[in-house]
């Protein structure tokens, strides 16, 4: 059923992070997505979970496209296997989590999906990898799970931070219910 109360919140952008770590996890099966419908108007819609919208003077992206971005922006080009016991993070303690190395950038990228209302300290141990001694953190996140963006103000964006690394298995505070993407050299 349509109606103007179906918006993209947190919890919507949130569960579609959890759900594209599988895509992703599968990209040997999965080849294409995408994502439906992507524009609307503010005086003149059909569907209200659009990634964007506009009216004639501003427009806003919703929490929804921030992940769409995130996950399109960080793709690489080879998937790589990221276990917890030996089994693929699938929502074990409400972590959901994919890793990729991209042969352009030379980088690996991980991303990890919070569902938790609380925050998880994550080790990485990376088995077979070399990594360099500076970390990128792409957090997204909201105060509530019923955030939304709007035309008055975006609360939900990605915030970057570069750390310094140490050789060997690191940790990495996730805050709850957030999408946070490392990227290392």
């Amino acid at each position: 059923v349509v109606k103007p109360d179906n918006k993209n919140n947190w919890l919507t952008a949130l569960s579609e992070a959890a759900f594209m770590t599988g895509l992703e996890r599968n990209a040997d099966v999965v080849t294409m997505t995408s994502y439906a419908p992507l524009f609307a108007h503010a005086d003149g819609w059909q569907w209200t979970p659009d990634l964007i919208w506009f009216n004639n003077l501003k427009s806003y992206a919703t929490p929804n496209y921030y992940v769409q971005k995130l996950f399109s922006n960080n793709k690489g080009t080879e998937v790589l296997k990221i276990t917890d016991h030996g089994k693929p993070v699938t929502g074990q303690d409400q972590l959901y989590a994919t890793a990729v190395k991209d042969a352009a950038t030379k980088e690996t990228i991980i991303k990890i999906v919070n569902t938790d209302a609380g925050s998880k300290s994550v080790t990485i141990n990376p088995a077979n990898l070399k990594l360099g001694n500076t970390l990128t953190k792409i957090t997204l996140t909201a105060p509530q799970l019923s955030t939304e963006n709007s035309f008055e103000n975006e609360p939900i964006q990605p915030k970057e931070e570069t750390v310094s690394l140490k050789k060997g298995k690191m940790t990495v505070e996730i805050p709850s219910q957030s999408l946070v993407i490392l990227k290392v050299n």
